[in-house]
């Protein structure tokens, strides 16, 4: 019998019922807010028509401040003292969504910091992958491999805007002017 290869399953729309049982306590505190190197990371989820959307999700991971994994990537056993690497935060009515956590450092010598940035929303198809790199770090920025691959034009979409001591605002909108850069991940690889 001939080997079937297998295949993706339809998506369904992510919808509002997405919300039960996804964000948990302490989801938002990747580290604990006095942590010595703990920043703010947030910003707005905005539709086509600059509207804030009051039901997404966003998740975010960042490796540790020297770009090394985080073991204690993801856990649900927030203890207050571990960075774990991962967080997930609902927004609230007005888009809004914010992390505390730790600026990440560069995963590689040729690459900027950046957190991974994942979106959840109503209507959507498909999670939406992209990336939050940070406006003081131009020189890393420059170099970095997938930054330079974007149209400068929309390059902008991508970098986190310090606006504040610690603190990093990254607006996220899902189309119109201004659209984030979604990165699209190829499932058919090799290896």
């Amino acid at each position: 019998m001939p080997e079937t290869p297998f295949r993706q399953s339809p998506s369904q729309t992510v919808g509002p019922f997405f919300g039960y049982a996804l964000p948990y306590e302490g989801g938002a505190e990747v580290a604990s807010p006095w942590h010595p190197s703990a920043i703010r990371f947030h910003g707005t989820v905005f539709d086509g028509a600059g509207h804030g959307i009051p039901d997404a999700v966003i998740e975010i991971w960042g490796a540790d401040a020297a770009g090394g994994i985080i073991a204690e990537r993801g856990s649900f056993a927030r203890d207050g003292h571990v960075v774990t690497g991962f967080g997930r935060a609902a927004v609230d009515r007005d888009g809004h969504y914010s992390f505390t956590t730790i600026k990440p450092g560069p995963t590689r010598t040729d690459a900027a910091p950046y957190l991974l940035v994942t979106v959840f929303a109503r209507g959507l198809m498909y999670h939406l992958f992209t990336r939050a790199y940070f406006d003081d770090e131009p020189d890393r920025n420059d170099r970095d491999r997938l930054l330079g691959d974007v149209d400068p034009a929309r390059r902008s979409t991508l970098i986190a805007q310090a606006d504040g001591e610690a603190s990093y605002r990254f607006d996220i909108r899902l189309q119109g002017d201004g659209e984030t850069v979604f990165l699209d991940f190829d499932a058919e690889t090799d290896g």
